[in-house]
């Protein structure tokens, strides 16, 4: 065999880093191949590295990562990952001190003695590494649980001897907890408090652990989704103190954008600027545009395994509240360093596009450069100036910049019809706060051709990162967006066929098929409803290693560039390119290329935790406003139907709420799955998906965000076809009696929006 080579230094660590077990050096010496003189090359390498405390060696000479875990740990079971593996962390884990957790995964087992390990439980493993931050876990056995944290409205019923009742904010929790005058840890009543159930799995007794604030402080309405969805909210003060460290980064070999007019395009009420667009005719292609898309250069104020990258990493995302943000970043670099300031020079990562006038991606070229953004605009200013109103900041910039922006959106619009992305029309709620911080007014945000514009620019640099770190064959974090599952295309296309639309037949569609149902329907009454239905049928979009191209966008390979402010796959793809291109400093890292997967699956659960935390805390609001509401009546319409009632929404605040089967009528409903509606058994009475109603607001609970409505009059049915077989999918549902409904606060699953 031949002779070898001495590895580097980053090839050495890595190696020892991902074995599953710990090296010896002439297991280091068999892999490289080495001989001779090589040899003794190697023990000085690998003496500095142990001295330099990036590796540790053991009593029998072998090598490995100091940061590894032992081979046998006490772990606590944290969460059941997208795939249904148990997912534990280690007990004494300081995720502040030490960075975000190792994936440990629990190998499926029989556990002797007892019942199957489960989320809570602390267990005493075996581990065995699978690469430098995942683990499997044998259970050698089950140590107990920890107590059950349980968030709740703490409160002082009359007459209860000073006892405390704390009723939870989980709707599907349906148990409420007693407190103990001397357990009660200063709580008042009103508080929203963590409790500990105390006594046992099926003891309703509790202590205050944690005050999080007054229900009467509208402000506690964002606390309740942050603390319910485990938001990170205050930074480790070694990431405050790195981020107010940083400083103007220099020219140095950046190309020099600073005379281009590039602008931002931002909402009226935007903090931080972290794009910025340009764009001219291309003379090589007639009808075709040469942009330029100018992004926040994140990576050259965050390094990697610094405390602002794991700072940031642990985040994954910022989470947008009515009252407040809780940002990825912290303000000195997200509102300062990283924002595109006008009249300021800022480092960006620059993609430069060309189109043809068919809209058809012809070539891109990445930079690192330096811009002076030329105007903060806002998208109601550039629509005004675009039709025919600017003012006196745009008008001097029409010719040069706003002009050609729309042009270009123009040639990009009518590419992404011809490909057929999906184009759903689906109307997003806006609220307005007021001075005393609780809703104002709630409305229908404006969607006009300058947010398109913006989305246009951006979709077409995701989808040049994604090309060119698949040109260069570096790692890629994809967001992907799979084809819909093949139950749910039929379930919508049984549905359809009840409103008298068809669906072509086969379990892959393509977004064209899906478009052509929604031109059937536009402006008709079942319009919104069908909008609503496709967009529940579809897969959720991840981040993933693993291509799977962008169902929605019609698009064979995208990636998150665009926003590495408020986002960390953006980051990721942005460390990639600037390794890939050799674009200077704070690339991606070698220890970093192994690890996608890990990415994928981390930042796909921040993604889904920010969306559960805004949505919470938007249900909170919207219960807030109605509460003064109570006893009122509202038309609004069907928009869920399950087996316990309907959810319904009101048409002019976009408020959702259930309707218990039990309020239908004096009678037993059917659940009639395929038709989606409820059928009376005696009359045969309908109500189901779309249907147009009075509702009475019966209840608002603030504390969860529920509201209980019950039917006033049917204003307009859905107007539905016959199934082939008039009984599939039919449940029967036992009538309960009317005056003993169970309050918003008890009451079943929500349907996800």
């Amino acid at each position: 065999m031949a002779k070898g080579r001495v590895p580097t230094r980053d090839e050495l660590l890595t190696f020892i880093r991902e074995s599953a077990t710990p090296v010896g050096k002439r297991e280091i010496a068999r892999a490289w191949n080495l001989k001779g003189d090589q040899r003794i090359e190697l023990k000085a390498l690998l003496r500095e590295l142990r001295d330099s405390g990036e590796i540790e060696a053991d009593r029998a000479k072998t090598f490995r990562d100091p940061a590894a875990l032992s081979d046998v740990a006490v772990l606590e079971i944290v969460r059941v990952d997208g795939d249904g593996h148990l997912i534990a962390v280690p007990r004494k884990h300081d995720e502040e001190k030490d960075g975000p957790p190792p994936r440990i995964e629990i190998a499926p087992q029989a556990v002797r003695g007892g019942p199957a390990p489960a989320v809570g439980d602390r267990v005493l493993a075996n581990l065995k590494r699978r690469g430098k931050d995942a683990y499997e876990a044998r259970i050698i056995r089950r140590l107990g649980s920890g107590p059950r944290r349980i968030l709740g409205l703490y409160e002082q019923p009359a007459g209860g001897d000073g006892m405390g009742l704390v009723s939870p904010t989980d709707r599907k929790v349906r148990q409420s907890f007693e407190v103990r005058p001397a357990d009660r840890n200063g709580a008042e009543p009103g508080d929203i408090v963590w409790v500990e159930a105390t006594g046992g799995a099926l003891s309703r007794r509790a202590r205050v652990v944690e005050r999080i604030g007054p229900m009467s402080d509208p402000r506690t309405v964002s606390l309740i989704a942050i603390a319910a969805n485990d938001i990170p909210v205050e930074f480790p003060p070694a990431a405050l103190e790195e981020a107010e460290r940083a400083r103007a980064a220099p020219l140095g070999h950046r190309l020099d954008l600073r005379d281009t007019p590039l602008v931002t395009i931002d909402g009226e009420d935007a903090r931080d600027f972290d794009d910025a667009v340009y764009a001219e005719p291309d003379p090589e292609h007639p009808g075709g545009w040469r942009l330029l898309v100018a992004i926040a250069d994140v990576a050259w104020y965050v390094r990697h395994d610094k405390p602002l990258d794991r700072a940031a990493y642990r985040r994954g995302t910022s989470v947008y509240f009515p009252d407040r943000v809780v940002p990825m970043l912290p303000e000195a670099l997200s509102n300062h360093w990283c924002s595109l300031v006008p009249g300021e020079d800022r480092p960006v990562l620059v993609a430069e596009m060309w189109i043809d006038g068919a809209g058809h991606l012809k070539r891109h070229r990445f930079h690192r450069a330096m811009i002076r953004s030329a105007a903060r605009l806002t998208y109601n200013r550039v629509q005004r100036a675009q039709d025919g109103a600017p003012d006196a900041e745009i008008a001097p910039l029409m010719e040069r910049v706003v002009r050609p922006l729309y042009g270009a959106f123009r040639v990009l619009l009518a590419a992404r019809d011809k490909r057929g992305a999906l184009d759903l029309d689906l109307p997003e709620r806006q609220v307005r706060l007021g001075e005393d911080g609780r809703i104002a007014e709630i409305g229908v945000r404006e969607r006009l051709d300058s947010h398109r514009l913006i989305e246009e620019f951006m979709v077409l640099a995701n989808v040049a990162a994604a090309q060119a770190l698949e040109q260069r064959h570096s790692p890629c974090l994809y967001r992907v967006h799979d084809q819909p599952d093949a139950a749910k295309i039929e379930g919508l296309r049984e549905f359809l066929g009840t409103l008298g639309v068809s669906l072509p037949a086969g379990p892959r569609l393509r977004p064209a098929d899906l478009n052509r149902v929604l031109h059937q329907v536009e402006g008709k009454p079942v319009a919104r409803l069908v909008n609503e239905t496709m967009l529940r049928s579809q897969s959720q979009a991840v981040y993933s290693p693993d291509n799977l191209g962008h169902f929605g966008l019609a698009l064979a390979r995208y990636a998150h560039f665009t926003s590495p402010i408020r986002r960390f796959p953006d980051l990721i793809v942005h460390r990639a390119l600037i390794a890939a291109f050799g674009l200077g400093e704070g690339g991606l890292a070698d220890a970093d290329k192994g690890r996608f997967t890990e990415f994928g699956e981390h930042l796909s659960m921040c993604e889904r935790r920010a969306v559960a935390a805004e949505r919470g805390a938007m249900d909170r609001y919207v219960a807030a406003f109605m509460s003064s509401h109570v006893g009122a009546t509202f038309p609004g319409r069907v928009t869920s139907v399950t087996r316990f009632g309907l959810f319904a929404e009101l048409d002019a605040t976009g408020a959702d709420g259930l309707i218990p089967v039990r309020s239908l009528g004096q009678e037993f409903f059917r659940h009639d799955e395929g038709r989606q509606v409820l059928v009376g058994e005696r009359t045969g009475e309908t109500f189901g998906l779309g249907d147009r109603l009075r509702l009475k607001l019966v209840e608002a609970d603030i504390a969860t965000g529920g509201l209980l409505f019950e039917i006033v009059e049917v204003i307009e049915r859905v107007e539905r076809h016959a199934l082939p077989r008039a009984t599939r999918g039919i449940r029967r549902e036992p009538r309960r009696p009317v005056a003993h409904h169970r309050s918003a606060r008890d009451k079943g699953s929500r349907r996800r929006r």
